[in-house]
């Protein structure tokens, strides 16, 4: 049981370490294009991708669950470079999901 959820986290890891690597390529690439520097916001990326979704969860959180929780620090944490908030998520579920060796005490 533990070990399915240990898979299901790596494998999150590794798909938040990717998408990560791909905005941060995306915000090098676009800062040498505008010849200034450039990250994308996280909320303005997924506004971008989906505005429906964002919308839900704005609803979802105040709704369902308290509506303290749509504070000016999340919105602020939208604000984010996109990697910013991915990589460390990810490097996160992968030392949860990450295989620890046993190691055998001999003794003497």
């Amino acid at each position: 049981m533990f070990s399915v959820l240990k898979f299901i986290f790596r494998l999150l890891g590794y798909g938040f370490l990717a998408v990560a690597i791909i905005a941060g390529i995306s915000d090098a690439s676009s800062s040498i294009a505008l010849s200034q520097f450039h990250l994308a916001p996280l909320g303005q990326v997924w506004f971008d991708v989906s505005p429906e979704t964002l919308a839900l969860a704005q609803e979802t959180l105040q709704q369902y669950v308290d509506p303290a929780l749509w504070t000016p620090e999340l919105k602020t944490d939208l604000t984010w470079p996109v990697w910013a908030v991915f990589a460390p998520l990810g490097l996160i579920l992968l030392f949860v999901g990450s295989k620890r060796r046993r190691q055998r005490v001999q003794y003497a």
